[in-house]
């Protein structure tokens, strides 16, 4: 039982720590490059697709590039405006 609150204990100052400073700004800046990172690669997939005749599929990945760019930029507004910094590892868990 010790043990658990202790866990519990530093699970919140760790998560008080994550939300200080310009964590939030931090974050968002991540989550929005993560997103790109993502949405350029779904891209590049796209276009080969797109190369090898393939419109069905690039048109899929071209939607989900847009997703995942649509997702990104929500998430990076979350942290900016809840000022948690948490939201980037929330964020990447979905990638």
């Amino acid at each position: 039982m010790k043990f658990m609150l202790k866990a519990t204990a530093i699970a919140g100052l760790l998560a008080l720590g994550a939300c200080g400073g310009n964590a939030d700004d931090r974050a968002a800046d991540n989550i929005e490059a993560a997103a790109e990172n993502q949405s350029d690669a779904l891209e590049a997939q796209a276009d080969a697709a797109k190369a090898a005749g393939n419109d069905q599929l690039h048109d899929s990945l071209e939607a989900q590039a847009d997703n995942v760019e649509d997702r990104g930029d929500a998430a990076a507004d979350k942290a900016d405006d809840d000022d948690d910094a948490r939201v980037e590892q929330q964020f990447k868990n979905t990638l």
